[in-house]
């Protein structure tokens, strides 16, 4: 998928801008490196055009994956620089709906088997994903 895509796919899932999409996007995608460990977060990278890939790409040093709930991963997401905190919940779903969509179905999984199952609450199933959530 190419990066316009995806941003075009967070445009529509959240009903935000392009602009606004871009930062959700970079700040979903960054938080979910903080959460996943290094190697699977550049698993995700590889999948995807640099504009994306790297907000997954963490700093020389920082191998170690922070565990935390989706509550607190939205609120990471809404904290960062230029994002609105109203849309951080929607920008989560639909960043992590596109990404889904974005990467192989088994890079996605193993990127999700390291979140709560609370995580899969938010993800709406994709077509190119198969429509299953692992352990369903």
């Amino acid at each position: 998928m190419e990066y316009q895509d995806f941003i075009n796919a967070v445009v529509t899932r959240a009903k935000v801008s392009t602009d606004q999409a871009a930062t959700l996007t970079g700040a979903t995608l960054e938080t979910l490196s903080d959460r996943i460990s290094a190697g699977q977060a550049e698993d995700l990278a590889y999948q995807l055009p640099d504009g994306l890939a790297d907000h997954l790409r963490r700093p020389f040093g920082r191998e170690r994956a922070t565990s935390f709930g989706l509550e607190e991963f939205v609120r990471r997401v809404a904290d960062r620089p230029d994002v609105d905190r109203a849309l951080a919940g929607a920008g989560v779903r639909a960043v992590l709906t596109t990404l889904r969509e974005a990467v192989t179905r088994d890079e996605f999984e193993n990127a999700a088997a390291q979140l709560s199952k609370e995580f899969w609450q938010v993800i709406e199933p994709v077509g190119a994903g198969g429509g299953r959530r692992p352990g369903s």
